[in-house]
């Protein structure tokens, strides 16, 4: 191997840190999670002591370490594994914007938004719909809130595929 094909320090310091922060993410999975993968047991144990570490400098070299470790692994699956399980927290965050647009809107424009609810979510119960968006406009006491919680149940109800037998009512 010739000096030119050997790749800079830059490229190996990127490469060493691109193993620290997966070794990191790796270190934030439930124990279950990490017994799934499969990874030496050296390795496992420098995961599980990064956990208890609270110590900035302790920290960064425990990371360098798990980083030296995970040399000898290829870390594209363990990379779309962690991608894997993020997946639903993305999906939840999404739908918890969806929910949040809904009530505001439901809060500004009133029946309008109502009615485009409805038709978005047919199997909301629009009389429970309607009042709590009445009570959560005149801000009654934890109106927003249950009007939200309510929203919410529809959207996840709708997302997930779990239709209620008779449609479903947004009264928790």
């Amino acid at each position: 191997m010739s000096r030119d094909d050997a790749p800079s320090k830059s490229q190996l310091k990127r490469e060493a840190a691109a193993l620290q922060s997966l070794g990191e993410q790796l270190a934030e999975l439930p124990a279950d999670q990490l017994d799934a993968l499969d990874l030496p047991d050296r390795l496992r144990q420098a995961l599980e002591q990064l956990r208890g570490i609270t110590s900035h400098e302790a920290r960064r070299r425990q990371r360098q370490f798990i980083g030296k470790l995970m040399r000898d692994l290829d870390p594209e699956p363990l990379q779309a594994f962690i991608d894997a399980h993020r997946r639903p927290s993305r999906e939840a965050a999404r739908l918890f914007r969806v929910t949040e647009t809904w009530r505001d809107r439901l809060l500004a424009e009133g029946d309008a938004a109502v009615r485009a609810f409805l038709a978005a979510y047919p199997d909301a119960d629009p009389a429970a719909l309607q009042d709590a968006v009445i009570a959560a406009r005149q801000d009654r006491s934890g109106a927003p809130k249950r009007l939200f919680r309510m929203l919410r149940a529809v959207v996840e109800q709708q997302a997930t595929g779990r239709g209620s037998p008779g449609g479903a009512t947004l009264l928790e």
